[in-house]
């Protein structure tokens, strides 16, 4: 299986990554070689992967990060790097390799710190690989700060780093950042190659695996969970279910706080056990007796702990929000579809009933203002407007 097997309905980027690192591999070999590196090459430096939600922007980050690490002997016969297969490979896509670095946040932000410490480490020669590459999941995610830091390391890279960014668009990085780096954009992919895609490799049956890939619109994590996941599939039950909840005051109110707690209690879920597990290992590490009071001078560092799990919940629960609202989006947006007479394929056929009475109902200009009412809740979310204000300003916006 190559490494680029994982990438779904992105024909265009593999083709050029591909390319990319042949080029890549080519001049690892000259250079051992002690031979002079080849005039014209893909490969570069730093990289930007830029697309949608569900895209794979990680996916095909990770596997050109493969693709380099690549250590198969049939590059020396002619074959492609990125095999899947050899030392290099595997260790890349499980995360373990000594020379590539996979960052990604829980938290509102990357801060100064951490990317100086990324700086550090993009300094250094492979200990091992043909390359050192540090992969950034969440480069829109820097603050402004943290992303000069970054700018000096890609204006003046080290001769074997490669930097691979990852943001929704190019509006989320620093101008002087995106214009070093060659950008890639990645597509939505097919509903069809995402069901695919989970049959095969998932084991869904086909029916479930078409109904989560056509109710995601192609999200292909989303469409995942939501076929393998009862709970996320109840959840998302409830908020196709609030359209048709908010008719008065009373009932915009109700939804709103129940659409909040509902939020509040994944965040919680999703933290007990990582919170746990993590206060005790730096218990441990500070040399705390089992079940006895902590050394002196050690409170800071709990302190610090417990501010950013603080914050990781904080973001944990927006996201469970903003999956609420892109849910909300999709069936206001089958709304349209039939108000409209379009073909587009509905996401929502599983609610047809509430679509078609909430089309007949209203007017396509109403619809229209009740997505832009959604789309304002999450801007709002974005700038950390307080989730209950933000979605009960929706949920009135959204009154009949």
């Amino acid at each position: 299986m190559a490494v680029w097997d994982d990438l779904v309905g992105q024909s265009r980027v593999e083709e050029q990554l591909a390319a990319a690192a042949r080029d890549a591999d080519a001049l690892v070999t000259a250079h051992a070689a002690g031979e002079p590196a080849p005039e014209a090459s893909k490969m570069t430096h730093a990289w930007l992967f830029t697309g949608p939600p569900g895209s794979g922007r990680a996916t095909a980050a990770r596997a050109f990060a493969a693709a380099l690490q690549c250590v198969s002997p049939d590059r020396a016969l002619g074959g492609a790097p990125g095999c899947g297969f050899c030392d290099g490979c595997h260790t890349t896509l499980v995360g373990t390799h000594a020379d590539v670095e996979i960052v990604r946040t829980d938290l509102l932000s990357i801060g100064v710190k951490e990317t100086r410490d990324l700086v550090r480490r993009a300094q250094l020669s492979p200990a091992g690989g043909r390359w050192q590459v540090i992969v950034l999941e969440d480069a829109d995610r820097l603050t402004e700060g943290a992303g000069n830091v970054l700018l000096k390391a890609v204006e003046e890279p080290a001769p074997r780093t490669v930097w691979l960014l990852c943001a929704p668009s190019l509006e989320d990085v620093l101008p002087t950042i995106r214009s070093r780096c060659r950008h890639l954009t990645l597509s939505t992919p097919p509903v069809e190659a995402v069901a695919d895609v989970l049959v095969r490799r998932d084991g869904i049956e086909p029916e479930l695996a078409q109904a989560a890939a056509r109710a995601t619109q192609g999200h292909i994590d989303r469409a995942r969970r939501l076929a393998t996941d009862e709970r996320a599939r109840a959840r998302r039950s409830v908020v196709l279910k609030l359209p048709l909840r908010v008719d008065d005051i009373g009932g915009c109110l109700k939804a709103a706080q129940e659409l909040v707690d509902a939020a509040a209690e994944d965040a919680k879920q999703a933290a007990e056990e990582i919170d746990v597990k993590e206060t005790e290992e730096l218990k441990a590490a500070l040399g705390a007796a089992q079940g006895g009071r902590m050394p002196r001078g050690t409170a800071g560092a709990m302190k610090e702990l417990e501010e950013r799990q603080k914050r990781r919940r904080t973001r944990t629960q927006r996201d469970s929000l903003d999956l609420a609202l892109t849910d909300l989006t999709g069936f206001y947006r089958d709304v349209l579809a039939l108000q409209l007479r379009s073909r587009t394929a509905l996401a929502n056929t599983d609610v047809r009933d509430a679509l078609e009475r909430i089309a007949r109902d209203t007017t396509p200009e109403r619809t229209l203002r009740r997505i832009e009412a959604v789309l304002a809740c999450r801007k709002a979310l974005d700038r950390n407007v307080a989730p209950l204000l933000a979605v009960e300003a929706m949920t009135m916006a959204l009154r009949g």
